[in-house]
């Protein structure tokens, strides 16, 4: 499967081919603060990714950085870790055929909101809601 996005301005384009794992919802601090809201992201392998334009990326951590277009300033991928890229859902082209399976880090979430969709949670990190593949 072959699924396309970008950000606000269309300054930034990417393709992602082949399977990307379902969305999940995460409400750590670091998430809330760069998107405004918690974060519903999926993930794919780096190297099924082909990007155009500029990605400005910004360090958030020591094992992690956070890319965004520098014309609009749409977040667009976290970069950590392990073999995958994540991808901010939202800026994935409809339709995308992935549904949200779960939250992570709810111990962080805003106090301004509920988490009511039936879905698994965890106060944490989670490999097993964070590791699944979508078809």
């Amino acid at each position: 499967m072959i699924r396309t996005g970008g950000c606000l301005c269309g300054a930034v384009r990417y393709t992602v081919k082949g399977p990307m794992r379902p969305v999940i919802a995460c409400h750590c601090t670091q998430c809330r603060r760069s998107s405004g809201h918690h974060v519903a992201a999926t993930s794919a392998p780096r190297e099924a990714f082909a990007v155009e334009g500029t990605v400005t990326w910004f360090r958030s951590s020591e094992t992690a950085q956070r890319g965004f277009c520098g014309v609009c300033g749409a977040p667009l991928f976290w970069d950590g870790p392990g073999a995958n890229l994540s991808i901010f859902a939202g800026s994935l082209d409809d339709p995308t055929g992935l549904t949200l399976t779960g939250h992570i880090f709810t111990a962080s979430k805003g106090d301004y909101y509920t988490i009511a969709d039936g879905t698994p949670q965890a106060p944490g990190a989670d490999p097993s809601l964070t590791t699944q593949v979508d078809p």
